[in-house]
């Protein structure tokens, strides 16, 4: 399973809202639920992320099994 609990942590490190995101990046309320929930997300959606916060995959995602 994939989850973004590094994603919320590297946002606040760099100062950056869920709101701010939204507006840099162009994703969409439904995807920052997803994103919370640890859903199924789009790899567009995350090379979004990175590119707004300027960091890499790692940082906002991890492998956890099952």
């Amino acid at each position: 399973m994939i989850i973004f609990d590094k994603l919320w942590i590297e946002m606040e490190k760099k100062g950056i809202s869920t709101y701010a995101l939204r507006e840099k990046s162009g994703i969409d309320s439904k995807t920052i639920r997803r994103l919370r929930s640890n859903e199924n997300i789009e790899t567009k959606t995350l090379n979004k992320l990175c590119s707004v916060l300027n960091c890499r995959l790692e940082d906002i995602a991890e492998y956890v099994e099952d």
